[in-house]
């Protein structure tokens, strides 16, 4: 039987960088959902397609594969159709649509069957907004990650620069309380954490000592044969 660690929680809120990392320090496979949404979602903008269901979308998730590659750098990177699109995906342009297209139905369905396939085959740390009340219910180990939205705000604006843009904190801290809004009052599958998932405030915490929790956290339950309590 594998394991699954399900991480949760709002946009910037360290979920990624920090399932990546614990992914590897437990040699776990990290199920990247927000890149998989994230990729869907510019696949529909290149075809330019509406935020709404229709046969046009129905198609282009049949032929849709999204797969993650180890670079030799020991790198996650996300290819759409064999095409590398890490960095394409994480533009503002994007950011302002994953939600809408994320909660289509058909949209959703195409990409948990998927999530669940891969972690019914392998042991996986797989973050998201609905990891440990849909897509993993089951999960043994489950965390719901959260800061400040000044912080959050702030981390979205370093990762910008790093890719040479140049972001108004303002701005990107009123796109992060949109998102929340989106995510938390969609009809299907909400932003919310499962009853029993353990809270993680990230706002004053390095990534070194997230990682650091939640691996330990999980390897001394997985040592005691429980779930993780805290």
């Amino acid at each position: 039987m594998t394991t699954v660690v399900a991480i949760d929680g709002p946009a910037a809120s360290g979920k990624s960088t920090t399932a990546r990392l614990a992914a590897r320090r437990l040699g776990f496979i990290h199920l990247d959902t927000g890149a998989m949404y994230r990729a869907v979602t510019l696949a529909c903008q290149e075809q330019r397609l509406p935020t709404r269901e229709s046969s046009e979308l129905a198609d282009l998730l049949a032929a849709l594969d999204v797969r993650f590659q180890t670079s030799g750098e020991n790198q996650q990177r996300t290819l759409l159709n064999g095409r590398d699109v890490t960095d394409a995906i994480r533009t503002p342009e994007v950011t302002r649509q994953v939600s809408a297209y994320s909660a289509l139905g058909m949209v959703r369905e195409r990409m948990v069957n998927l999530q669940r396939r891969i972690g019914a085959k392998q042991n996986v740390v797989c973050e998201g907004r609905d990891i440990g009340t849909r897509v993993f219910p089951d999960a043994r180990f489950k965390f719901y990650l959260v800061a400040d939205l000044e912080e959050r705000a702030r981390r979205r604006c370093d990762e910008l620069r790093a890719r040479g843009k140049s972001p108004s904190l303002e701005h990107v801290a009123e796109q992060l309380r949109q998102r929340d809004h989106e995510d938390s009052t969609r009809e299907l599958s909400p932003l919310q954490k499962a009853g029993d998932a353990i809270t993680v405030d990230t706002t004053n915490l390095t990534i070194p000592a997230q990682v650091d929790f939640i691996v330990t956290l999980v390897k001394t339950a997985q040592k005691q044969g429980v779930r993780a309590k805290y």
